[in-house]
């Protein structure tokens, strides 16, 4: 969703690099079905005995035994469908329940102000959770200039990802057309449920 404008960084610590990858991986997987390549990758991750590591350790098992067009199929129930997908993955839509709407605006104006642009080959409205995760990977890792304070995170956070994010992902997990996807919506569930707890510690 936004255009990266990458220059010299300093270096990530171990936590700040796997936000970024995990913010990441998500956006991957919400943008556009994933292919082969994508399954493989994803079929090598592995967890620890966190909820969230459990979740990467499910969601892998899952990719490990999942086809491309499977998952394809997947992705066009649940995100695109006849006239619609089972969900709507935009903020506006979460906040209030029509597409569109002052979230939307709200984060247009906070993309201007923080040098983020939106890609020319994107057709979504850019509070698709793909496009809000890829903001937050990005404003950790440096991709608009420089990488933003915990401050600027929160901030960016508490407006465009946690004031929906976690609702969208439980209602992934529970998706009727979910599998490879319910998995990932445990991912994300557990993923932003920490995020939540450390901005309030930071």
């Amino acid at each position: 969703m936004s255009e990266a404008q990458v220059l010299d960084r300093s270096p990530l610590n171990a936590e700040e690099e796997l936000r970024s990858q995990l913010y990441r991986m998500l956006a991957h997987f919400l943008h556009n079905p994933v292919d082969a390549d994508g399954l493989k990758v994803a079929a090598q991750m592995t967890g620890d005995d966190t909820d969230l590591g459990k979740a990467i350790a499910a969601f892998a098992k899952i990719a490990a035994r999942s086809d491309a067009a499977t998952i394809t199929q997947e992705f066009h129930e649940l995100f695109i469908g006849i006239g619609r997908g089972e969900l709507l993955p935009y903020g506006s839509y979460y906040l209030t329940g029509f597409l569109h709407e002052k979230p939307l605006a709200k984060l247009r104006g906070d993309m201007m102000r923080l040098g983020i642009e939106r890609r020319e080959n994107v057709k979504e409205p850019e509070d698709h959770i793909a496009a809000v995760c890829e903001m937050m990977s990005g404003l950790i890792c440096g991709d608009f200039e420089k990488p933003a304070d915990l401050e600027e995170q929160k901030t960016f956070f508490d407006a465009h990802v946690g004031s929906w994010a976690k609702h969208f992902f439980t209602d992934l997990e529970a998706a009727k057309s979910s599998v490879l996807y319910g998995a990932l919506g445990s991912v994300g569930r557990c993923f932003i449920e920490i995020e939540e707890v450390a901005f309030t510690m930071d």
